[in-house]
């Protein structure tokens, strides 16, 4: 039987993609986007999706204890990073971390074995750590042994420097993080030899250089942004691994990285929600004029191509900068593998 996993903002399903090709059920998600949320339904369609805002899903009768063995999910830390003085006593209460307080809860109610919890790098360190401290002794105080590790997506072929914060925890039990991510590691590293090895830009998107980007393309959301004539001028100066910097003008960004041009052989950013955008980052092309396409990205995200977006291109772009690379999540659900020894 396959262990039964929830997945809590699920976005266009990142962290389900993964835990999937590791062999779980993902038998629940929750998604308030309706545009996002069509993504992820046409891409799982085995899972029954629950498109609604966490706070109603929280205060319905939709989850009970015992309805899946695994949770995962990112709540957005927005209100994270304002808690202040408040953050000791009135944690959950303060209406800036509503998104973490359903998270919290709807853990606290099905009392799943193990939770995965993924966040930004930052949330270590705000509040000078305070904001982590609490949040461990939340789910320390409902049964839970919490521990937590920040992961570079490079360290697992994933061509971009993304680091996360992943939070987990293991219901009534002692364990180490850093003997289950050696021990996964080893075992993934035998079925797949490949996996760990260092990936570039160019290594995961070469092949889509010379397809058509006009939507004609067989390979899905293959579609290149139609930049105005300033843009392409602008573009058409700047090489490998430059930025604005060369171009001499009041660049109207907030992006240090803006109109920047991703080198072939080093890694990407972070992919965001913006890569679409020359202002947005640096996310031009290595080697043609315009911005990377929603599937370059997607494949800088290590999403298969199998894995079709929908939606307006705001919409796709926002799902793919904000999902959890699959790749990563597989890894995540291998060491949830490890430590309940299955």
């Amino acid at each position: 039987m396959k262990l039964r996993v929830i997945d809590l903002f699920a976005g266009c399903g990142g962290l389900s993609t993964g835990f999937m090709e590791s062999g779980f059920k993902i038998t629940y998600a929750v998604e308030f986007d309706k545009s996002i949320a069509d993504t992820y339904i046409k891409n799982h369609n085995d899972t029954k999706l629950i498109v609604e805002d966490i706070k109603n899903v929280d205060n319905s009768d939709i989850f009970q204890r015992g309805m899946a063995e695994i949770i995962v999910g990112g709540p957005p830390c927005q209100g994270f990073s304002m808690a202040g003085a408040r953050i000791r006593h009135n944690f959950t209460d303060d209406s800036r971390n509503y998104l973490f307080k359903h998270y919290y809860n709807i853990v606290n109610r099905v009392q799943p074995k193990i939770f995965v919890m993924e966040n930004v790098k930052g949330i270590a360190t705000m509040n000078n750590g305070e904001i982590l401290k609490k949040i461990f002794e939340l789910f320390v105080e409902i049964g839970y042994t919490v521990q937590s590790q920040i992961f570079k997506a490079s360290d697992f072929g994933i061509p971009q420097t993304r680091e996360r914060m992943i939070i987990i925890g293991i219901l009534c039990s002692d364990w180490n993080f850093e003997s289950i991510i050696k021990e996964t590691k080893s075992k993934i590293a035998k079925k797949d030899l490949l996996f760990f090895n260092k990936k570039t830009v160019w290594d995961v998107i070469a092949d889509l250089e010379h397809k058509p980007t006009d939507g004609s393309c067989t390979i899905k959301n293959h579609t290149a942004t139609n930049h105005n004539d300033i843009a392409q001028r602008r573009m058409k100066k700047i090489s490998n691994g430059e930025n604005y910097t060369v171009l001499n003008e009041d660049i109207k960004s907030v992006h240090s990285g803006s109109y920047g041009r991703l080198e072939k052989n080093g890694l990407a950013p972070t992919i965001t929600t913006r890569f679409d955008t020359p202002s947005g980052g640096k996310f031009i092309h290595p080697t043609l004029d315009r911005t990377i396409t929603p599937r370059e990205a997607a494949r800088i995200q290590s999403f298969p191509d199998k894995f079709v977006f929908f939606g307006n291109k705001t919409s796709i772009c926002k799902q793919i900068g904000n999902a959890v690379p699959p790749k990563f999540a597989y890894f995540l659900a291998e060491a949830t593998k490890e430590i309940l020894k299955i």
